[in-house]
Parts: C-alpha cells; structure tokens; sequence
C-alpha cells in the first residue's frame, strides 16, 4: 500500500466514479461511506460522517443495547496509505478503497476507534521494548461454485481459475505482497498469505483482503466464505496471525539459537503474557459461537494454551526459519483465531497481553519440543468450550479489560452477546449456516 499514486493509479481515480472510505467494526464486518470521486481532496483533508452508535451494529443487522444511543457525531477520517483501487470489470464499476480512523469531529482520537485501538499498542510497545513488530495474517476460506476436488491438488488448483489468477493480480497491484496461494485440505477450501510487514499495515491488510476475496468471487459467480466452520463436523477456516519483532537497528529480536526453540527470552516471556490470558483473549481473536466448535483438540486449529516448536495443536507456535537467514524468519504463530474478529482487535490485545508478560514478569512458559506426546500435554490449561464463556472470562479478567477504553469494551460484549442471543436455540449445524451467511 502506498499513498503515491502511479499513471495507472490516476487513471483509475479519474474513471471511478466514486471513493469508499470504511472502517472494520466490532462484529468483524466493513461499514462506511461513498462520496463522489470528485470530492476525494476534500475527503482526505476532512473526512466523512459517522455516528458513534455504528460501533454496535451486530453481525447479523441490528445495533445492539448500547451507551451511545442516538447522540454524538464522528469523523471517518481516511488514511492515504491505505488506498486501494478496485479496477471495473464488465459491467461494474471501478471504485477507490480507504480505511479509516474513526475521530472526534475536531479530528482528535476516538478513544473507541478499533484502529486506534492497535496504533496505540504498537505504540506502546516501541516505547517499552524498543521494537518495531512484523506481522502477518495467514487467511483460509472456501470457494463455493467450483467442482468438488482433491484436497491441495494441482486439480484444485487450476478449477478456481480464473479466480485464483485474478486474485494474485488484484492483490499484486494493490500492493499486498502475496506469498503464496494454494488449495486447501477442507472442501473448497483455499489459503492465501501475504508476506510480513509493519504491525499496521499487516492488519490493514487482513481488512481489505477479504473484502477483495469477496469481491472478486462475485465478480466471478462463485462465493468465498471465511468462517470458522461451515458444517459442524467439516474442517475449519482459521486465520494464524505470525509475530516478530526488530529492534532498533532492525536485527531479529526474537532467535536465540541457545535457548529452548530458538526463542529469545524476549519472546518467552510475551508469550507467557499471551498465555496467562488466553481465555481472555480468544473472545476477541475467536469471536463468534462456532469458532469454540473449531478450537478442539485434533482439528489442527489449537488444542490447548501451551507454546510449542513445529505444533499445530499449540495456540502458540514457533515458526522456524530456513536457510542462513533463519534467525530473522523465525516467528511466532497464534492459532486461536480466526476471520469472525476484527484484526485491528486481535492483534491490539496479543500485543498488549505480550506487553503484559514483560511488565508483569510471568514465568516463562514451557517450550515443548516437536516431540512432545499427547499424554505430556494433558495438563495444559484447556481454552474455554464456547464463546459464552469466552466473554465471561474477559468480562473478568482486569488486565485484558483494561486494555480497552470501558465504553469500547462495554460495546464489543453487548455486541458479542446480542449475536449470542440472535443465535439461542439453534443447533451447531444452523449456527454454521448463520454465521457463513455473515462472513
């Protein structure tokens, strides 16, 4: 993402007719406005209105029980480096993306800003530890439309195109960096990564790429889902948000080839922090009923709260690197998510809790080794069943609480709640569908 617009760039704001400026809400959707691509200098200097009550609008429509009620005024305030163009395609029409940070109306922080939310964190971890944090949000989701194929086969690989092609392309030119794409184990599924980048950026980009996923496979008659699961006993489409860090002269600050997987006592200890709150934590970073159907052991999603080397049942894992640069890619990957959270939330509260494992001097975690049998790992600390108690578990735990401004975070449980209620009395089969009709 850049804020220099190329040749073609230009072309593009000229013959798009119009400019939306949005923000990613508390139920994980995208919300904002469209104004005339001949106001778009204006837009950039002041941004558009907005309503603070829009942060409890529940996936599913209705705005829930909220303190706001039908007073006050906010500014979406567009970030240029956020741009994204939206090329025309047949009939429809080329459009120009920006995200937003949601502001006062004298353009001051809205202390309920989700944005802001992980600015300030990224912040404070600068300012304490000296480090800047690389990120990166590794998104499956299923393509329904295409013919039922072998799981990570060449064969489903090539029935996706064009849109696996178009998809590379889109996301090449929007400046996204792809790393790879490539078909999936679950039916239909599909994976695409990006590469790393700067905490915001990377979260930013987990925003707008599924909106562009989604955009694009109905452009081309197919329909891309994201959630967590779409069948009860189906595989499941997580989101693994990977963690690193640099220092200030940018060298790798979390390898330490002499300690237990390679993880530099810095990481150890962030990752107690993210431990310690785990139960916490997952009511943002799993924020929906079905995603606790997803967070089982044996489904390769996350088993248990432990931090492990090369274990895809940890909710931690450290990701080793290759080659004679493997000290720089190695990584933490956090697997307890998935694509029903705001990224700018989830990330917001893994760094913040890291943060708090530093500060609060928490023991350090075991690290257990790829050899590790399911008989060792029988004690360690479960995740909670659903999300029911997820919300209880934050609701009560000061720390994670007090990471968020009291009205942000007495909206975001109204919000999960009242999604909670929409949903009582379902079955998980009807709740999966509900949920795949939102994301």
């Amino acid at each position: 993402m850049t804020s220099s617009p190329s040749e073609e760039q230009h072309s593009a704001m000229t013959t798009a007719p119009t400019v939306y400026v949005a923000t990613c809400d508390l139920a994980a959707q995208l919300r904002g406005r469209a104004v005339p691509a001949s106001r778009e200098e204006a837009l950039l200097r002041s941004g558009t209105g907005w309503v603070p009550a829009d942060l409890a609008i529940t996936g599913f429509g209705p705005i829930a029980d909220n303190v706001f009620g039908s007073t006050g005024d906010l500014r979406l305030m567009p970030d240029p480096a956020t741009r994204v163009d939206i090329p025309a395609d047949g009939g429809l029409p080329g459009t120009r993306l920006y995200l937003a940070d949601q502001t006062l109306p004298d353009g001051t922080p809205w202390e309920c800003c989700p944005r802001r939310f992980l600015t300030t964190a990224l912040e404070e971890l600068r300012a304490e530890l000296g480090v800047t944090v690389i990120a990166s949000f590794e998104h499956e989701f299923t393509l329904a439309g295409t013919a039922p194929s072998p799981p990570f086969s060449f064969e489903r690989y090539r029935t996706a195109e064009p849109f696996g092609s178009d998809l590379v392309t889109l996301l090449e030119q929007a400046g996204f960096a792809p790393e790879t794409w490539l078909p999936e184990y679950g039916d239909a599924q599909h994976e695409i990564t990006l590469s790393p980048a700067e905490g915001l950026v990377a979260a930013d980009r987990a925003v707008l790429l599924r909106e562009l996923v989604r955009d694009l496979a109905r452009r081309r008659g197919l329909r891309a889902c994201f959630a967590p699961l779409l069948d009860p006993a189906g595989t499941g489409n997580g989101v693994h948000i990977h963690l690193s860090f640099r220092d200030a002269d940018g060298n790798p600050a979390l390898h330490d080839p002499s300690r237990p997987g390679g993880l530099s006592e810095l990481g150890t200890r962030f990752s107690a922090g993210i431990l310690r709150h785990a139960p916490a934590l997952t009511a943002v970073t799993a924020a929906s009923p079905v995603s606790f159907l997803r967070l089982t052991p044996h489904r390769w999603s996350a088993g248990g709260a432990f931090l492990a080397e090369r274990n895809r049942e940890a909710m931690l894992r450290i990701c080793p690197g290759t080659g004679p640069d493997a000290g720089a890619q190695l990584n933490l990957e956090y697997r307890a998510a998935d694509a029903t959270a705001n990224p700018w939330l989830a990330l917001g509260v893994l760094l913040r809790a890291g943060l708090e494992g530093i500060r609060r001097g928490y023991p350090e975690p075991v690290v257990w080794p790829e050899s590790v049998t399911e008989a060792e790992l029988a004690a360690v600390p479960p995740l909670p069943k659903s999300q029911e108690e997820a919300l209880n578990e934050l609701e009560k735990d000061d720390v994670v609480g007090g990471f968020f401004a009291p009205d942000l975070l007495t909206t975001y449980l109204a919000v999960r709640r009242a999604e909670l209620a929409a949903l009582a009395g379902l079955d998980d089969a009807e709740c999966c569908r509900r949920i795949a009709d939102v994301h």
